[in-house]
């Protein structure tokens, strides 16, 4: 890599796309934007960028290439932030698998649950021989929301977002680069932290599926405070006590819900509720009126689905985690089990741990 600042290229012009590209640009990086459909990307071309509005960043971010061509948006860029719900991995991997080039980096902003490792695995089915370095972080940094054509107000940029590649030892190669734009990414040790403590598997998903009744009234209720009473809850902690040990079962410790709320937020509770309740960035957050949404859509085929087939391939009871993947099945009339990330669909299917954590820190192709 040179010593110049490095090219950013977006791939997704949703909510965090937009953010994202814009704040690049706010930040004097080249930076390029690319979209499937020309309906986020035609007033970006008009307006030359993205206005940007919030209480961290505000101002006008100059986009150099928007485009549907992602030949041209990636052409040169030494960052590929891919910025799409997770569902989108696999498409957006086949996108690229022909236009990637040896020495970029893949960035995937959140990875969810194996994000880098379907990535990897669907580059490799396209034909994909490029020596590129494939990264995931934890969550994603901005909370954005679109608010007009090449319009973004970004409510906020979290402070801390662990960062682990699918190869761990390039981590701090990855963590150089990229933290030129972003001193916000900090070391995730491994693709299996930044899988399993993805803490939206758990609240996400159970929250809204055992609140249906009240999420399709008209009347408004805050999701994480009164969405969670003590049963809810109950059930909560658990469905983290089983993501908690299907991770031991590969060989480490992931953060405990709690833990996990102490260290975003600074909350502490009795329990999971009471933690929940303490944290005040959770409060006056009104649930959906609809149950098609991502906390659904993304984080059942992609956070619990992964977790729960790999609890299957070695052994590990996961009875609540599988409830649930079969009530959202049920209510979407979808089987999300078989669209999800799988251990086959993975590529792991018949590794043992050995060569699964080998894989992970990079001596296993």
């Amino acid at each position: 890599m040179s010593e110049k600042r490095p090219i950013f290229c977006v791939m997704g012009a949703g909510h965090g796309g937009l953010a994202m590209a814009g704040h690049l640009g706010l930040m004097g990086f080249e930076v390029r934007l690319f979209n499937r459909s020309n309906e986020r990307i035609t007033p970006v071309q008009a307006r030359g960028g993205v206005d940007i509005t919030g209480e961290d960043v505000d101002g006008f971010g100059k986009v150099d290439l928007a485009t549907n061509d992602p030949a041209q948006a990636m052409e040169g860029a030494d960052v590929v932030m891919v910025v799409v719900p997770a569902t989108g991995h696999e498409t957006i991997a086949e996108i690229c698998a022909p236009h990637l080039k040896s020495g970029q980096i893949v960035v995937l902003n959140p990875g969810r649950t194996f994000g880098a490792l379907d990535f990897h695995h669907t580059l490799k089915k396209n034909g994909c021989t490029a020596d590129i370095t494939i990264a995931e972080t934890q969550t994603f940094i901005y909370a954005s929301r679109i608010i007009g054509p090449a319009q973004v107000h970004i409510f906020r940029v979290k402070n801390s977002i662990p960062l682990a590649t699918l190869k761990a030892h390039g981590i701090p190669e990855c963590l150089k680069v990229v933290r030129e734009a972003f001193p916000q990414f900090v070391p995730g040790d491994s693709i299996f932290k930044t899988s399993f403590n993805n803490i939206g598997a758990v609240f996400h998903p159970a929250i809204l599926l055992l609140n249906t009744g009240w999420v399709e009234d008209p009347a408004d209720f805050e999701f994480y405070h009164q969405g969670v009473t003590p049963s809810v809850s109950h059930i909560l902690e658990l469905l983290d006590a089983e993501r908690v040990a299907v991770a031991a079962a590969l060989g480490f410790q992931a953060m405990t819900a709690r833990q996990w709320l102490y260290y975003a937020y600074d909350a502490v509770g009795r329990d999971l509720r009471g933690a929940m309740r303490a944290n005040m960035g959770y409060r006056g957050i009104n649930a959906p009126h609809h149950m098609e949404m991502r906390y659904i859509t993304e984080d059942v085929p992609c956070s619990l689905v992964p977790m729960s087939s790999v609890a299957k391939k070695f052994k590990v009871p996961v009875p609540i985690m599988d409830s649930l993947i079969t009530l959202a099945s049920a209510i979407h009339d979808r089987d999300y089990r078989s669209e999800g990330r799988t251990v086959e669909k993975l590529g792991i299917q018949d590794m043992d741990l050995k060569q699964i954590r080998l894989l992970a820190i990079g001596e296993m192709s």
